[in-house]
C-alpha cells in the first residue's frame, strides 16, 4: 500500500472517531484575532491624524554625542539679535552675552542694522558696551531709489555707517522680488544704480553679505508634492510660485553677474548661496568667482540630510565657508550645530525641526583643521581686510 494511501485512510479513521456534531477545526481567520498579511478593511478611511499632530519617536537606536561648547571659538556670521528691524525678539544684551559664553561664541555679527539713528542704537547697545563680542552691518534705503543722485546718496551713507561703526553690509531678499521703484517695476539684483555701492563697499575693504532668493520649494506650487507645504502654509508670504515674480534661477544669475561686475569686492551669498539643495551650483560659483564666501544660515537642514556630499564640499571649500545660524539666539541652538558638524551622530533633528521639512539629518565629523577655518578662521580673514580705518577715525 503506498504511503500516500495509508495517510489518506487515517484521516478517514479519525473522521469516524469525532463525536456526533462536532465541526472539524475552523480556519485562521484575521477577524478573530489572528495575525494577518493584508491591509485591513477600510485602513485609508481610518488615516485622519492631522499631520500637525504627528510627532513620531524614532526608535532607532544610535549614539548621541552632545557638543556643550564648540571646539574653537566661534564667530557666528548671520544673526539679527537686537538688531535695527527687530527681526527678533529683543533679548537682555547680558543674557545674549552669557548664551555666548556657554557655548563658546566670540562674536556675533548683527546683520540688519539699517542707518542713521537706528544704526548707532544698536552700537551704542550692542557693539560699545562690549567690546569685540558684536559686529554690525548697515543696510541700503531703497525708499530714495527714484532720485536723480541715488548713488551718490547711498555711497554718502555707507561711509557714514563705516564712520560710526558698521564693519559691513547686509542685503536682504527684497532686492529683485519686492524693492520697486516708483513705476511699479523690479529693481534687479544688478541694477547700474548700486554699482558705485558694491564697489564702494570694496575699496572700504567691508564685506557685502546679500540673501538673494530663497528654498528651490519656495518656487515651486504649494500642494501635496511640496517638501515644506507646512512651512509655507505657516508663512503663505514666502511662496514665489507664479508668473508675478521672477524664477529662482533668473535672480541667481542676476546676482552671480553683479559679483563678477565687482572683482574687489567681497560677497557673502547667504544661505549657501541660497542654492543648498544643489551643491554642485554652488561648487561652480566658488570656482568661478574668487571673491564669493558663503555661510549656512538657516541651511542645516538641507545640508544635514545630504551629509557625505556636504562633508566632501566642506573639506573642499574649507577656506570659503563661514559659520552663521540666523536662529536668534540660544544654547541649544548653537550646540545642534555643533553636533552636525562635529560628530559622526546620525538621524537626529535640525535645529527647528519640523519647520523647514520632515527629514532628520546627519553629522559631518568635520576634521580640526576644517572647524577651525569654518568656525572663526576664514571670518577673521574677512574682517581683516577692512581698509576705512580714516573714516573711523574722522568720526
Amino acid at each position: 500500500m503506498s504511503i500516500k494511501l495509508i495517510v489518506s485512510y487515517c484521516f478517514f479513521l479519525a473522521a469516524l472517531a469525532r463525536p456526533a456534531g462536532q465541526s472539524a477545526a475552523p480556519q485562521p481567520d484575521q477577524s478573530q484575532g489572528q495575525i494577518g498579511y493584508k491591509s485591513a478593511a477600510g485602513a485609508d478611511e481610518k488615516k485622519t491624524l492631522l499631520l500637525k499632530d504627528f510627532h513620531p519617536v524614532s526608535m532607532l537606536h544610535a549614539p548621541a554625542h552632545n557638543v556643550d561648547r564648540a571646539k574653537y571659538y566661534v564667530i557666528d556670521v548671520h544673526n539679527h539679535v537686537n538688531d535695527a528691524m527687530r527681526i527678533d525678539d529683543h533679548m537682555a544684551p547680558r543674557r545674549v552675552v552669557e548664551i555666548m559664553d556657554n557655548t563658546n561664541v566670540k562674536t556675533v555679527v548683527i546683520l540688519t542694522g539699517m542707518w542713521g539713528d537706528k544704526l548707532q542704537q544698536v552700537i551704542d547697545e550692542m557693539v560699545k558696551p562690549y567690546p569685540g563680542r558684536f559686529i554690525v552691518f548697515s543696510q541700503i534705503d531703497f525708499s530714495k531709489i527714484d532720485d536723480p543722485n541715488y548713488s551718490q546718496e547711498m555711497v554718502a551713507q555707507l561711509d557714514d555707517t563705516v564712520a560710526r561703526g558698521a564693519r559691513g553690509l547686509k542685503q536682504l531678499k527684497d532686492l529683485g522680488l519686492g524693492v520697486r521703484d516708483k513705476s511699479g517695476k523690479l529693481i534687479a539684483i544688478d541694477d547700474p544704480r548700486l554699482d558705485p555701492i558694491w564697489e564702494e563697499c570694496g575699496r572700504l575693504g567691508i564685506p557685502v553679505s546679500i540673501h538673494s532668493t530663497d528654498p528651490e520649494a519656495f518656487f515651486r506650487p504649494v500642494d501635496n508634492t511640496n517638501e515644506r507645504y507646512e512651512e509655507l502654509t505657516e508663512h503663505p508670504d514666502w511662496s514665489f510660485y507664479g508668473p508675478e515674480f521672477p524664477t529662482k534661477e533668473s535672480l541667481l544669475a542676476a546676482r552671480d553677474r553683479m559679483f563678477a561686475k565687482h572683482p574687489h569686492t567681497t560677497f557673502v551669498a547667504l544661505h549657501m548661496a541660497n542654492w543648498p539643495e544643489n551643491l554642485d551650483y554652488v561648487s561652480h560659483l566658488l570656482d568661478t568667482l574668487p571673491n564669493v564666501m558663503v555661510e549656512f544660515g538657516a541651511r542645516e537642514a538641507e545640508l544635514g540630510r545630504q551629509p557625505r556630499r556636504a562633508r566632501e564640499f566642506f573639506i573642499k571649500y574649507q577656506d570659503r565657508i563661514m559659520f552663521g545660524t540666523d536662529n536668534g539666539m540660544d544654547e541649544a541652538m548653537y550646540r545642534n550645530h555643533f553636533r552636525w558638524l562635529e560628530t559622526g551622530d546620525e538621524s537626529f533633528d535640525y535645529w527647528g525641526y519640523p519647520g523647514q521639512g520632515r527629514w532628520e539629518i546627519y553629522g559631518m565629523e568635520l576634521p580640526d583643521s576644517v572647524l577651525e577655518k569654518i568656525y572663526h578662521k576664514n571670518a577673521e580673514r574677512i574682517f581683516g581686510q577692512f581698509r576705512g580705518e580714516a573714516l573711523a577715525r574722522g568720526k
